[in-house]
């Protein structure tokens, strides 16, 4: 009979950040990712996993804490896996997200690179995102200090509207007070699922598909429009109806109340319908002057305060004057080339996604931006020669990849037209660095400006300017 290996144990000291938000730390020589720990703790580690060159661990005990700790705000912080860095200032999250830039341009890029711009920080470091998404579940997560308390007697498993413990697909956190978004969302929350209880309304059931609470889904405009989408498992008017007018009753800032029926085992909402119960069934977010028009399944940047800077720096690196032809590229809703296109002759617009550009031509409609056209299809099968001649060669590119970056054949296909100005916007420096080794043939990169949407979090968003060589 095979003994089972005890965890393996190693006092460190933290030395610094890497990559996902872990600490770095070294035993004999081999780098160590580290969850759960800061630089400046020293900790032991409980190896999970053991390379020859590097290894992860988490951090189980603390023989001595960081200078550099502080206390976090929110009660479901180290289990909730939303903001991991609340245990540190936001201006060492920035410094390390900062440095993080850096490396990947340097290790992965390893292009000549100008002095790389000081970091763009949040002004609002919570209650800055504009779209939370939580879970209804029948199977509460508990902690282990319940489990602890309860010893050999039988828990009951109660539901839960919250989120998804990072790992465990079925168990989903209580969660009371999130400061993600600003209110009324957790009065939204807490009223539906106070409401739920009381009327023994049924949670949906993750492992085995079935109840009837499944998804809740909301926006909050900084117009003071707030959104709400309750998405079900099947229909029940009758309980349905009830549970809206109770909800508008005692959060009335509400103004546009929906349903959508999802009888699937994935929670998606994009290939389903829908419908309005209360209100216009959409919302106005203002980026600027702009207006832009949030129905339940548009894509949206989640800080919409820091996305207007965020498309500002894009905007300014575009060197408009105009008279370009600027393409962009992974365009979603349009809101880039939107937000450009005063300072543009002609903006043609990129997506994958047939309903965003729907969004995008409705967007440019609302604004009255009439150079402005949005084409559907797959970046790489639309950007084609023929496309090009079509519509004008560009003058400026904007891209914005999702995280795996720009496929190779769109970038070979931006080398093929040379146009003299990129604008690369990325949410994943580590793919922008590899796109931009490819991109040295024919570019080199003029500025780099990182922006952080998103406090607590490792996430970093990252602008390069590139101009065509000689």
């Amino acid at each position: 009979m095979n003994k089972k290996k005890k965890p393996v144990l190693q006092q460190v000291a933290v030395e610094d950040y890497a990559a996902e938000g872990k600490a770095l730390s070294k035993i004999d020589g081999k780098v160590i990712f580290i969850e759960g720990a800061v630089p400046g703790d020293v900790v032991d580690v409980q190896l999970s996993k053991s390379k020859k060159e590097w290894g992860e661990g988490k951090a189980i005990h603390f023989h001595s804490l960081s200078p550099d700790r502080v206390t976090p705000f929110c009660e479901h912080f180290g289990v909730c896996g939303g903001c991991k860095w609340q245990m540190l200032p936001y201006e060492k999250q920035l410094q390390y997200k900062e440095n993080e830039v850096t490396q990947n341009l340097k290790r992965i890029g390893k292009v000549q690179l100008p002095p790389i711009q000081p970091i763009i920080g949040c002004t609002e470091t919570a209650r800055y995102r504009n779209k939370l998404e939580f879970t209804f579940s029948n199977r509460r997560y508990l902690l282990p200090s319940e489990i602890a308390a309860a010893k050999e007697a039988t828990i009951d498993q109660e539901n839960a509207l919250g989120f998804h413990v990072p790992r465990l697909f079925d168990k989903v956190i209580d969660i009371n007070t999130c400061h993600l978004m600003a209110e009324p969302v957790n009065a939204i929350k807490n009223t539906i699922r106070e409401y739920a209880k009381e009327n023994n309304l049924t949670f949906y059931d993750i492992r085995f598909h079935h109840g009837w609470l499944r998804t809740l889904i909301v926006r909050v405009a900084t117009t003071g429009e707030v959104m709400v989408n309750v998405c079900f498992g099947y229909e029940d008017e009758k309980e349905r109806v009830r549970l809206f007018d109770h909800l508008l009753k005692q959060v009335p800032g509400i103004t546009t109340l929906l349903y959508t029926i999802n009888p699937k085992k994935n929670d998606t909402i994009y290939d389903l319908e829908p419908k309005a119960y209360f209100g216009k069934g959409y919302i106005i977010e203002t980026l600027e002057k702009l207006q832009f028009k949030i129905g339940p399944k548009s894509f949206f940047q989640t800080n919409t305060r820091q996305a207007e800077r965020l498309y500002q720096v894009t905007r300014d690196l575009a060197c408009l004057t105009g008279n370009e032809t600027v393409y962009d590229l992974y365009c979603g809703t349009g809101s880039i080339g939107l937000f450009v296109s005063d300072k543009a002759k002609k903006i043609i617009g990129v997506e994958t996604v047939q309903e965003a550009i729907t969004d995008a031509w409705e967007n440019a409609a609302l604004n009255h931006i009439e150079h402005a056209k949005f084409f559907a299809g797959d970046v790489i099968d639309v950007c084609t020669s023929e496309f090009f001649e079509l519509h004008g060669k560009p003058d400026v590119v904007i891209t914005d990849p999702p995280r795996a970056g720009m496929h190779e054949k769109l970038v070979r296909k931006i080398l093929e037209t040379e146009a003299p100005l990129v604008v690369y916007v990325s949410c994943n420096p580590a793919t922008q660095a590899r796109d931009l080794n490819l991109l040295d043939e024919k570019y080199e990169v003029t500025y780099v400006q990182p922006v952080d949407m998103f406090p607590h979090t490792h996430h970093i968003e990252n602008v390069a300017q590139l101009k065509l060589k000689g």
